[in-house]
């Protein structure tokens, strides 16, 4: 009898430690789980933060602002305060709009100002143009230039006589429209200033630099290496010929 009470009570006090230990465990979960979600204060790019901007200007501009983020959302390294030692640092790189300010942006090392900007998600890149194919000094940084591709193309099979593979005349057709210039030699569309403020004197180099997307760009390097390029001015609601091509038979048709 004796040992039946005992081993009851036992499995009694089994039963009533297990269910401590679940409780314990679900209470520990419950508090993960609310920390997880507690709100963090964290700073978010609202717009563009150039290179070389302090902190403090950057919140005082609100170029970014302080947010709350739930825990487990905030990436880590996340800048989450702009004290005076922080407010000091600048930021070594362009901060994109949207972007979590990470603290490994700024630093103490201000960099040198940047000679041109170039348009988030976009490639600059510079062709050397001569005067009448970049329309004179009448191109500027801000222009809209319709780019035109004069090459020797390759024919595809072997005609009566002809060699496969051998060039057929020229031709010439729009390589690419709408394309934004934002440089002109060393000209720029956000050039430094310079000495006592004022802007440097505009340079008419022959060297246009424009900004394209990558895939855009890719298109512009080729038709570089492998034919000769002209740029015209475009006209307001001007729309180039994409599919026109001229050839030496064409030329004089209408």
């Amino acid at each position: 009898m004796g040992r039946r009470v005992m081993a009851a009570l036992s499995a009694l006090l089994v039963g009533v430690m297990g269910v401590i230990a679940v409780l314990f465990y679900a209470s520990g979960a419950d508090a993960r789980a609310v920390a997880a979600q507690l709100p963090k204060d964290v700073f978010i790019a609202q717009e563009l933060v150039p290179s070389g901007t302090t902190a403090a200007d950057a919140v005082a501009k609100g170029l970014m602002v302080s947010t709350q983020v739930a825990a487990k959302g905030v990436p880590l390294g996340a800048l989450g305060k702009v004290d005076a030692t922080t407010g000091k640092l600048v930021a070594l790189t362009d901060i994109a709009p949207g972007d979590f300010v990470m603290a490994s942006r700024f630093g103490a090392t201000p960099l040198g100002q940047k000679a041109i900007q170039v348009p988030q998600g976009q490639v600059a890149i510079s062709v050397s143009l001569s005067d009448p194919a970049r329309v004179g000094t009448f191109m500027r940084p801000g222009s809209r230039i319709v780019i035109y591709d004069t090459y020797a193309p390759v024919v595809a099979a072997a005609k009566a006589g002809a060699v496969a593979g051998a060039a057929e005349g020229k031709v010439t057709q729009v390589l690419l429209d709408n394309v934004l210039v934002i440089a002109v030699g060393s000209t720029s569309l956000t050039p430094a200033p310079g000495a006592a403020g004022q802007a440097p004197v505009a340079d008419t180099g022959a060297l246009v630099t424009v900004a394209l997307p990558p895939a855009t760009a890719a298109k512009l390097i080729h038709g570089i290496q492998t034919g000769a390029l002209y740029a015209g001015l475009a006209g307001a609601d001007s729309k180039a010929a994409m599919g026109q091509i001229v050839t030496d038979s064409t030329l004089f048709t209408k």
